[in-house]
């Protein structure tokens, strides 16, 4: 038990002094944990054998960071993106494993074997990329959603490589030593089976088992959730939440891996199909601190874990080799930005971000291991060259931080895709929008949010509320955020014209939408009434009104009496505003109009009648 709080007291100390001051020099925090990784195990050795075990339980915040991902989604939006996972992805993979594939045969590996490390250097590190981009809320650009795209497929991927690498067995195979040379592994490496569903099975009853499997965590997501959570709730107890969030994770994660698929697939197709229930933001919440924790122990134990005696024996191999896997794959990757036409910061932000290995390549290169298609040495060094190539990576991400703010000044920035849909959606999240956004969230509805501003919209996303650069005007953009079927626009954006455009092309797009739009002055209410608006806002209205309330309160009205003289008012100017809309002209001041003005006079003389007629206080 010591040795365990001793362990637990070097891993958190460690996290808790280098996480901070990485953040603080702009490294982010990935690089942090990394380091503190370095310096607890190759640099001072505070930590042995232990961290691989650790390695593998850390390995479940990549799991549940993909539960996660998938509450995100729904899964049309996974049928919207069906040309980036397949296209985008699915090319990435192939070339970027051809590219590798050649290069080890080129220094003399065998093709079977190539092939394996081709596959195995094809995946990124979604944990990683992932944190980062969310971290600098680039997850919603075009770039980002790119760079998950390449990510899901590559996930979704794992399932047929891990079927075809025991395909790839040789009985006497090619691998490497310590010293560089190469020779015939005599002794096949020995495997211990894990407990499984479908060894022994015939192929037919491997794939029926499979499907079982992934049918019946649908089906449980579909129909079972909903009462267990009933019957939870009945307890009272904040805690048992936590429990049933963390017991979904876990089975799951057992019932992939009994079928022989990947755990991190399973709980993110369990989380997709619970994207649409009302228990969604539960498990966000109850995950959340689990998944940071975890994925942060988990690059710890992968820094903790590099060899650097290996290092130190090969440096020239090592490193020249980790700086070939990144540009094999940052050109194929550079490459398929012009395919698929992204273009500026987009284009070095998908480059570079995927440029390396990934933390599913220690699974494979383990299996592999076991299956004897690769020797023990050149797994070593596997390993080593994808730790080398994931310490890189936030080095990368610092890069295209400069490249970006170089390009800022002649890269027109790319509106952001818009993968949601929600009951209300809102049209610019300045001062006045960003109110209503909370309001409305806060009590359990759904918004999307659009404006033009992309700092704005960063600075939204790091306060963990989700919005979408963009001209709000631009009907793609409100199509994609499901205008058709949306209940109300809230129309909050500080440009007068472009309100104007934005209500007349909803109100002829969707007739029953209810549009609520911020006006600048009373004109400016009488053309968004005109376009088809149903509320108009005037923005410093509401704040004059309390006020004056506040002013009648010190000159000795009553609260009550205050409160009345401001409904008064209210409701009065809300009825003269209506009424004068009738006689506004476009473009004739409203001085030159008479009728207006006639008009205008006389619903003053009321109001002043119906406000005159309460007593007055002594002194006015």
């Amino acid at each position: 038990m010591e040795t365990f709080l001793f362990q637990a007291t070097i891993y958190l100390g460690a996290a808790v002094i280098a996480v901070p001051l990485a953040a603080r020099l702009g490294l982010g925090s990935v690089l942090g944990y990394l380091s503190a990784g370095i310096i607890i195990g190759p640099l001072f050795g505070l930590v042995g054998s232990e961290a691989k075990d650790i390695q593998h339980f850390a390995e479940f915040g990549v799991v549940m960071m993909l539960f996660l991902i998938g509450l995100e989604l729904e899964p049309r939006a996974l049928w919207d993106m069906r040309r980036r996972l397949i296209g985008l992805g699915g090319l990435q993979i192939v070339l970027t494993t051809a590219g590798i594939m050649g290069a080890s045969m080129l220094i003399g590996l065998d093709v079977r074997t190539a092939l394996a490390v081709g596959l195995i250097f094809a995946l990124s590190s979604t944990a990683i990329v992932l944190q980062t981009l969310d971290e600098k809320g680039l997850m919603q650009t075009s770039g980002g959603r790119s760079v998950f795209s390449v990510l899901l497929t590559q996930d979704i991927a794992v399932i047929p490589i891990l079927a075809l690498l025991p395909l790839l067995m040789i009985a006497n195979p090619l691998v490497m030593s310590p010293d560089g040379s190469l020779y015939r592994l005599t002794e096949p490496h020995d495997t211990q089976a894990a407990f499984s569903l479908v060894e022994g099975l015939p192929g037919w009853g491997v794939t029926l088992v499979t499907l079982g499997a992934v049918i019946a965590i649908i089906l449980v997501g579909i129909f079972l959730t909903r009462p267990v959570f009933r019957y939870i709730h009945h307890a009272r107890l904040r805690e048992m939440y936590t429990a049933l969030a963390l017991l979904m994770v876990t089975s799951i994660a057992v019932l992939m891996s009994m079928v022989g698929l990947s755990p991190a697939l399973g709980t993110f197709l369990a989380g997709v199909v619970l994207a649409n229930s009302e228990f969604r933001h539960e498990l966000e919440s109850d995950l959340a601190p689990f998944k940071g924790l975890l994925l942060g122990l988990f690059f710890i134990t992968v820094g903790a874990g590099i060899d650097f005696d290996l290092l130190a024996d090969r440096p020239s191999f090592i490193l020249g080799a980790t700086a070939a896997i990144i540009a094999i794959k940052g050109a194929v990757l550079f490459s398929l930005s012009f395919l698929f036409k992204m273009k500026g910061r987009d284009r070095w932000l998908f480059t570079l971000s995927l440029a390396q290995a990934g933390e599913f390549g220690f699974v494979l290169v383990s299996f592999s291991l076991q299956q004897g298609v690769l020797g023990a040495a050149l797994s070593s060094t596997l390993l080593l060259i994808i730790a080398m190539s994931m310490l890189v990576t936030p080095l990368l991400f610092i890069i295209f931080d400069h490249l970006s703010k170089r390009l800022h000044a002649s890269d027109t920035p790319v509106a952001d895709e818009v993968d949601a849909q929600g009951t209300v959606i809102i049209a610019g999240i300045g001062r006045f929008g960003q109110i209503v956004n909370r309001l409305v969230q806060s009590a359990g509805f759904s918004t999307v949010v659009i404006d033009n501003d992309l700092a704005t919209v960063q600075m939204m996303r790091k306060f963990g509320f989700r919005g979408f650069f963009g001209d709000p005007t631009r009907p793609d953009l409100l199509n994609a955020a499901g205008l058709v079927d949306a209940r109300i626009l809230v129309v909050a954006i500080d440009d007068r014209a472009a309100a104007i455009k934005l209500v007349t092309y909803a109100r002829k797009t969707h007739p029953d939408l209810h549009i609520i739009a911020r006006a600048h002055d009373r004109v400016h209410v009488y053309e968004l009434y005109a376009a088809g608006a149903n509320d108009m806002v005037r923005e410093l209205f509401d704040g004059s009104l309390r006020a004056g309330r506040y002013a009648l309160e010190n000159l000795g009205l009553s609260e009550f009496e205050a409160s009345e003289a401001e409904q008064t008012f209210f409701h009065h100017d809300r009825a003269a505003v209506r009424a004068l809309a009738e006689l506004w002209k476009p473009g004739v001041p409203l001085a030159d109009n008479p009728d207006y003005v006639a008009r205008a006079r006389e619903l003053n003389n009321e109001l002043e009648t119906a406000l005159g007629s309460r007593p007055q206080k002594e002194g006015n």
